[in-house]
C-alpha cells in the first residue's frame, strides 16, 4: 500500500465520515505550494480556504510564534491576561471601518466571532431577531447553521435550529436578483415576519463565501446601512473570508465605503493558526457583562503571535495591493478563456480582489447549473497538480483563492494548469 492508501484506510476507521476531505494527505508546504506524503506536488489555490493570505510558513510568522512558545503557550487570557492580546485589540481597533471608537474581543474559529456577535448585538439592543441572506454562511454552529442560507451540505439533517432567524435574498445579477429585488424582500419581511424593532442585528458577507463569491453590491450595503440606521438595527460584517487583503483592501466593507458596526473576521487574521475577532464601536462591544464573552481558548497566545506578524507583513508587502494585482491577473485569464470557442460552459466570472470565481452552466441562455462540470474540473485539476475549490447554492462554481504572496511564476504556472483542466473537463463532457 501507499503512504496515502494507509492515511486513508487509516482515516476511514478512525475519522468520522462527517467530516469531508480530499485525498491530498500533506506533508509539507511552503508559501503557494504543497506536497504530499507521496512527494507529489501541488500548486494551492485554495490557501487553506481563504486562511493561508500570508502564505504557508511565513518567515515572519514562524518567527514570532517560536519567540511566543518560549515564554509561554497559554494561561487562558481570563487567568492571566497578556500583552500581545491588548496589542493585537488595539491594532484591529485602529484599522476597524467603523467610524467609531472600537473594542475587540478574541475567540478561536469564525463561527465563535459570529455568535459573539449576534450575542453582543442582543445585548446591546435588547432584541432577539438577526436578518441574514440566502447564500450566506456563518458557520457549522446551530446557530451558525441557522443564519447559513445554504442547505447541502451544510443544514441537511442537523435541525431544527435557533428561533428569530430570517433570511432574505442576496442579491446576483448573474441569477436576474436585483438590489430592488432583495430590499423589497426584506421590507416584505417587516411587513410579515418580524416588527423591524424586534431585529437586533442584520449580518452580511461583502463578498459571499460558500454561496458563490457573490459580491455584494455598493448600493445594497449603502441600502443596508439606511435601514439598519432607521430602525436601530446594528449591522455586522461578516468578514471572516473576506478579510485581512483578501479583496484588495483590509476588509471588502471598504470598497463600499459603508461603515457597518460590528465585523467578524478570522481564517486570514492569524496566517494558519486558530484566532478569530470580534472588532466593533465601543458603545456596542461593552453592552455585554463582564464575564458574558470570551472562552478558554480565546485569543491564544500563539494565534496572536501570528496574526500580530499577518498584520507587519501586510503592511510591509502591500499585500492590499498585491491581492488586487493578483486577482485581476486571475479575472483576465478567466475571462479570456471564457470567451473562447468551445468554452460556452463558463457563464460567468466574478469577485473582488484575489476572490476570484467562475460559474459552469449547462447552458449560457437558460443557466442551468452543471454541478457534474465544476466537480470535473477540481479532480482534473488535482490530477495535474493544482488544489481548487467548489462552491455555490448551485454547487456549481470554482473558486480561486491564492496566497496573496505566491510568486510571479507559480502563478502563471498555476493559471496554466487551470486553464488545461478546464479544457479538459469540457472536452470529456462533450463525449
Amino acid at each position: 500500500m501507499t503512504a496515502a492508501s494507509q492515511l486513508a484506510t487509516r482515516q476511514l476507521a478512525a475519522v468520522s465520515t462527517g467530516v469531508g476531505t480530499r485525498a491530498i494527505y500533506a506533508e509539507r508546504a511552503l508559501n503557494a505550494e504543497l506536497w504530499d506524503v507521496a512527494g507529489r506536488r501541488f500548486i494551492d489555490f485554495a490557501a487553506g480556504i481563504a486562511v493561508n493570505n500570508t502564505g504557508h510558513r511565513h518567515p515572519a510568522l514562524m518567527e514570532a510564534v517560536r519567540h511566543q512558545a518560549e515564554h509561554f503557550t497559554h494561561t487562558c487570557f481570563h487567568v492571566a491576561p497578556y500583552e500581545g492580546y491588548i496589542r493585537l485589540a488595539e491594532r484591529l481597533n485602529a484599522i476597524a471601518p467603523t467610524g467609531a471608537e472600537n473594542r475587540t474581543m478574541l475567540v478561536t474559529t469564525g463561527a465563535e466571532a459570529v455568535e459573539n456577535a449576534v450575542k453582543i448585538a442582543r445585548a446591546y439592543t435588547k432584541r432577539p431577531g438577526v436578518i441574514a441572506f440566502t447564500g450566506a454562511f456563518h458557520g457549522r454552529t446551530m446557530l451558525g447553521m441557522a443564519l447559513t442560507g445554504k442547505v447541502s451540505p451544510y443544514k441537511k439533517n442537523f435541525g431544527p435550529f435557533p428561533s428569530d432567524i430570517y433570511h432574505v435574498a442576496f442579491p446576483n445579477a448573474y441569477l436576474g436578483v436585483s438590489v430592488e429585488d432583495s430590499l423589497a424582500g426584506l421590507e416584505r419581511l417587516f411587513q410579515s415576519d418580524i416588527d423591524p424593532e424586534r431585529v437586533a442585528a442584520l449580518i452580511v458577507e461583502p463578498v459571499q463565501g460558500e454561496g458563490g463569491f457573490n459580491v455584494a453590491p455598493t448600493e445594497f450595503l449603502v441600502a443596508l446601512r439606511e435601514v439598519a440606521d432607521r430602525y436601530g438595527i446594528v449591522l455586522i460584517a461578516d468578514e471572516v473570508q473576506a478579510g485581512m487583503g483578501r479583496t484588495g483592501k483590509m476588509f471588502g466593507f471598504e470598497h463600499a465605503g459603508v461603515k457597518p458596526d460590528l465585523i467578524t473576521m478570522a481564517k486570514g487574521l492569524a496566517g494558519g493558526f486558530p484566532l478569530s475577532a470580534v472588532t466593533g464601536r465601543a458603545e456596542i462591544m461593552n453592552a455585554a457583562h463582564p464575564g458574558g464573552l470570551g472562552g478558554t481558548y480565546g485569543g491564544n497566545p500563539l494565534s496572536v503571535a501570528a496574526a500580530n506578524a499577518v498584520l507587519d507583513v501586510i503592511e510591509q508587502e502591500k499585500l492590499c495591493e498585491r491581492a488586487a494585482f493578483v486577482g485581476q491577473r486571475i479575472k483576465d485569464r478567466l475571462t479570456v478563456i471564457s470567451e473562447r470557442q468551445g468554452m460556452e460552459a463558463i457563464g460567468d466570472v466574478r469577485g473582488l480582489g484575489a476572490m476570484v470565481a467562475f460559474e459552469l452552466v449547462k447552458d449560457r441562455d437558460t443557466k442551468d447549473a452543471d454541478p457534474a462540470l465544476t466537480n470535473a474540473i477540481v479532480a482534473e485539476a488535482e490530477k495535474r497538480g493544482l488544489i481548487l475549490l467548489s462552491c455555490g447554492t448551485r454547487l456549481n462554481v470554482v473558486r480561486i483563492l491564492t496566497p496573496l504572496t505566491i510568486e510571479e511564476d507559480i502563478l502563471a504556472e498555476g493559471l496554466d494548469i487551470l486553464e488545461a483542466s478546464i479544457e479538459a473537463a469540457i472536452s470529456a463532457s462533450a463525449v
